[in-house]
């Protein structure tokens, strides 16, 4: 998202980020909600296939790097200016790197962020589009996408003015190395496991 879209996405904003954080501080546990391109949005509640493709995911990120932690449904200020705020399925980030920093972290120091697609409508735009874009416009050097519609890895990386400049797209069952600086290498055959 380049500055101006931004700019005009906050003119539009359905309310302000402050009315936003307030209005998430003050939501029941068992909504998360999201605050991204000038939008309020409601994330869906994780399914257990959801939840396991988590875990799949931390395992192998923790035993290849056990200097990180994959951090699941972590608040991230994303976008531009730092205007939206997104409730990532996994953040990717140093042990420790959270502390102290509240509800609604930084970007700066995520090294990858993850999202696990839902079997809901707002799918596509949120997932595919919405959140990506924030989290290139914040600089995130990776955003993994578990697209368990089509039944593959997409990765995207190299951050540059708002987009990420590539993607590449691996079935299940492929073996997939993350960029730089994750580094890590996934055997996606146990995600058939959670094709339903």
């Amino acid at each position: 998202m380049t500055p101006s879209t931004a700019d005009h996405a906050q003119d539009h904003a359905q309310m302000s980020v402050e009315d936003f954080e307030e209005l998430a501080r003050h939501a029941p546990e068992t909504v998360a909600l999201e605050f991204i391109n000038g939008k309020l949005g409601v994330k869906p509640v994780p399914d257990g296939d959801h939840g396991e493709i988590i875990m799949w995911l931390l395992r192998q990120c923790i035993q290849q790097r056990p200097e990180l932690g994959l951090y699941p449904e972590q608040g991230v200020k994303v976008e531009s200016y730092r205007q939206g705020r997104a409730r990532l399925d996994g953040a990717l980030a140093p042990t420790g790197h959270f502390s102290g920093q509240g509800e609604w972290a930084h970007p700066g120091g995520i090294l990858m962020a993850v999202e696990v697609t839902s079997h809901d409508s707002d799918t596509d735009l949120r997932d595919r589009v919405e959140k990506r874009d924030g989290c290139a416009a914040s600089g995130i050097p990776v955003y993994l996408l578990v697209d368990r519609d089509t039944e593959k890895l997409v990765v995207y990386s190299e951050p540059e003015r708002g987009e990420y400049l590539t993607r590449t797209s691996h079935a299940y069952g492929a073996t997939v190395t993350l960029p730089t600086p994750v580094s890590i290498t996934l055997e996606t055959g146990k995600l058939k496991d959670y094709a339903h």
